[in-house]
């Protein structure tokens, strides 16, 4: 089954996964916040600022207006940061198709209300379970963009709809798994650009390999005790959303919270890193939203609250390692 799909997000992962949607046989419209991306896009077929060198296919085209990117759309994918999802919805949830699915590819939890994405999207839009799906998985975009092999999760809690989304973002290079645990698809998908900047940041120490797998491992602990006391099935922690997720973020130089982490523990602060990349890693804000969901649900995220106070700047790298290593010892399951 093929269709419109409108995808709101110029950036890297929106243009990476239009090419997915593209692949699968697709017509798909990128909206674009500036014009000026969206006529470089159609004049010349590539998104030079986050994919040069990647030609689009012939079925991606981008527009501003938002009325035409969601026009005659039965599935919208939603590629924006996650700190900013509510406001932008705000602004295009009036043209929405009321029976479009939302499909969001962002990992996050918003500040303030502590909200996963889904529902942030249920709020603003009043649209059920039914139709707000999620995307995650191993999934760094330029490797996407590519068309280097991966795989995926989709996941709705109506497992209809999450089987319909699988045959739309079935292509050659990108084979999708269904799931009906949007929690534990979420909250894996954010925790783990937290664990990615304690990685990095062990890595930036000039730390091996032995530190980086008991950091993965650690912090995977961490997001399954989470996600389980937030109703997720610990399985979806051990798959691709999960375990998968987390490998490719704190393994791979591609990744931006890897990276970030890398330069804290090489000294720099937040802020001269945001002045040298013009970015800030989705885990820099995510890592307090899931400190303050843990502590409203009374579950133990260590590594979450360093990775906290490193970003807040109230620790360094080094006293962070030395806090970690200093914690009472304990039995690995508890």
């Amino acid at each position: 089954m093929t269709g419109k799909v409108a995808v709101f997000g110029a950036g890297s992962w929106g243009t990476a996964f239009s090419i997915v949607l593209a692949d699968a046989g697709n017509d798909v419209t990128i909206w674009a916040r500036r014009e000026e991306v969206a006529d470089r896009i159609n004049e010349r077929h590539e998104n030079a600022d986050y994919h040069p060198g990647v030609q689009l296919p012939p079925a991606i085209s981008a527009t501003h207006d938002v009325e035409k990117a969601v026009h005659d759309a039965d599935v919208v994918v939603l590629a924006t940061p996650s700190q900013t999802l509510r406001d932008n919805l705000v602004e295009w949830a009036p043209f929405v198709p009321d029976r479009a699915v939302l499909v969001s590819l962002m990992k996050g939890v918003e500040l303030g209300t502590l909200a996963r994405m889904s529902e942030v999207i249920a709020e603003v839009t009043g649209a059920g379970p039914d139709r707000i799906a999620v995307v995650s998985g191993p999934n760094l975009s330029p490797e996407i963009a590519r068309r280097e092999p991966a795989a995926g999760v989709v996941a709705c809690t109506d497992e209809g709809v999450a089987q319909m989304l699988q045959g739309r973002v079935h292509s050659p290079a990108f084979r999708p798994y269904t799931s009906t645990d949007v929690i534990g698809c979420e909250i894996g998908g954010a925790y783990k650009n937290v664990v990615g900047i304690a990685a990095g940041m062990a890595a930036g120490l000039g730390f091996g390999d032995n530190t980086r797998a008991s950091v993965i491992t650690r912090g995977l602990a961490e997001t399954a005790r989470l996600a389980t006391k937030l109703g997720a099935n610990p399985l979806t922690l051990m798959g691709l959303a999960g375990l998968g997720d987390l490998v490719a973020t704190c393994s791979s130089p591609l990744s931006r919270n890897r990276t970030f982490g890398e330069k804290l523990g090489r000294g720099m602060s937040v802020d001269e890193i945001v002045a040298q990349t013009r970015q800030v890693a989705e885990g820099v804000k995510s890592c307090h939203s899931l400190r303050e969901l843990a502590a409203r649900n009374d579950v133990d995220v260590p590594l979450a609250q360093y990775v906290d106070d490193l970003v807040a700047g109230r620790i360094s790298a080094d006293q962070m390692m030395d806090e970690m290593l200093g914690r009472p010892t304990k039995a690995e399951t508890d």
